[in-house]
């Protein structure tokens, strides 16, 4: 079977109304081309999804995150149980965003059980603060990969999604730069190497690997055809309709080699 490639819009928290959010997201369905190759995911805010839904059934919806329990006194809490009863069919998990306000490998680990259990995929996202000279962006990664897909049967690894997420790649990084097909490339066939260790390589090959870190319309295609990924996650363009669809297009037409 082949694999489809995936573009993820990351919403994160906009837009401020429901009604911006309709807006955007006929404004995506209407523009969407026919689509033999890729799979189109929008994660909005929790509380628009089931709005979202109704609208069109062409664009997969996700979430931007679950909790690791089901029901209980979890105030302010939601389930990926829940996240599965209104149709969703994604979540991203361990988002540098949500790394940052002190999610450790181990509570993204029992996420991602928690997402595999009630019937989700998980686009789970890795990647480094720095890159230092001394390569240590390796190990952080590798324990980042371990740590999260820890205990998990290897016949449920083929529906995690795995976003290579550079921190100093995005937009809201003080003194960021700009992360290169070559960045994406010696990170996407490390990743490999990784889920072949825990796993084996023929699980690992069907585990697709997206790039995320401020790739939008305009640099989309070199990570697409030369960053050795299934797709891309994006931030800030996919709230702009044009420029999704525009991405969405590039990843339907690239010929990605095998790495």
């Amino acid at each position: 079977m082949i694999k489809k490639r995936i573009v993820i819009g990351n919403w994160k928290m906009n837009p401020l109304s429901l009604k911006e959010a309709e807006k955007m997201f006929s404004g995506v369905v209407r523009a969407m081309p026919t689509l033999k190759k890729t799979q189109v995911v929008i994660c909005p805010p929790f509380l628009y999804i089931e709005k979202l839904k109704k609208i069109s059934k062409k664009v997969f919806l996700g979430a931007q995150d679950s909790f690791a329990g089901e029901v209980g006194a979890f105030t302010g809490e939601i389930s990926a149980g829940m996240l599965d009863y209104i149709g969703v069919g994604y979540v991203i998990l361990g988002h540098s965003e949500r790394r940052a306000m002190g999610e450790t490998n181990e509570l993204i680990n029992k996420k991602i059980k928690s997402a595999l259990a009630s019937g989700l995929s998980p686009v789970v996202c890795v990647g480094e603060i720095l890159r230092d000279e001394a390569h240590e962006y390796f190990n952080v990664v590798k324990q980042q990969v371990k740590e999260c897909l820890s205990g998990i049967p290897r016949n449920s690894l083929a529906k995690i999604v795995i976003a290579y997420e550079p921190v100093w790649s995005i937009s809201t990084t003080a003194n960021r730069r700009d992360a290169t097909s070559a960045d994406s490339l010696e990170m996407s066939i490390f990743i490999k190497r990784v889920l072949s260790e825990i796993s084996s390589p023929e699980i690992a090959s069907n585990i697709r690997i997206l790039y995320g870190g401020s790739v939008n319309e305009k640099d989309a295609e070199d990570f697409l055809r030369n960053g050795g990924v299934d797709g891309v996650l994006s931030g800030r363009a996919s709230l702009n309709p044009k420029k999704f669809i525009q991405i969405v297009k590039i990843c339907e037409a690239s010929d990605k080699p095998k790495i």
